[in-house]
């Protein structure tokens, strides 16, 4: 069985990752690689990178909508004040990536992220690459960059957020731009 691909004549030309599901389409067009500021948004594209880790990010867009609602819109401060009764919750829902060490990880992650002087926004923007990246078909899962990331979040206790899931991070917020040169949101 093969993927099912859009095919629209109208369409515009995308990465061929966001050409397998509306879903994807949407995400591609609207979101991914556009710059993200401020703590509590930075905050969520972190989490829910690290909820993916070893899933499709499909998995992500369809459950999103209900990590903002059980996650109190990422806001870092309400994340951090999560206690025992509301992991046992988040555990239950189906709504959700139900797994103990990532959800423990995100609260971990929202009260490590309060103990950041600039802000977490502030900090994973000076790791952004001093020249513009564009894609090249090597298809990179990390760089330099993530790399360091990784281990200046590590350092202040982050879990969930390895050079990869950086990288991935990186992708999603606008710091590096990894679309196709052919597609309409390359930007040269």
């Amino acid at each position: 069985m093969t993927d099912t691909i859009l095919v629209d004549a109208s369409a515009p030309i995308r990465c061929g990752w966001a050409t397998s599901d509306p879903l994807y389409a949407t995400y591609h067009d609207s979101e991914w690689g556009h710059p993200v500021h401020g703590d509590d948004a930075v905050f969520e594209r972190i989490a829910l990178e690290g909820f993916q880790a070893g899933l499709s990010w499909i998995t992500i867009l369809r459950k999103r909508e209900r990590f903002r609602q059980v996650f109190a819109g990422f806001s870092i401060e309400a994340v951090a004040a999560f206690g025992d009764e509301q992991v046992e919750a988040l555990l239950q829902d189906a709504g959700i990536i139900r797994n103990r060490a990532k959800i423990e990880a995100t609260i971990g992650n929202a009260r490590a992220a309060l103990e950041i002087p600039e802000g977490l926004s502030e900090f994973v923007w000076s790791f952004a690459p001093a020249e513009a990246q564009t894609a090249s078909h090597d298809f990179r899962t990390t760089s330099d960059e993530a790399v360091a990331l990784s281990k200046a979040l590590k350092k202040r206790g982050f879990r969930f957020v390895g050079p990869t899931t950086m990288y991935a991070a990186f992708q999603a917020m606008g710091l590096v731009n990894d679309h196709e040169p052919d597609c309409f949101r390359a930007r040269g």
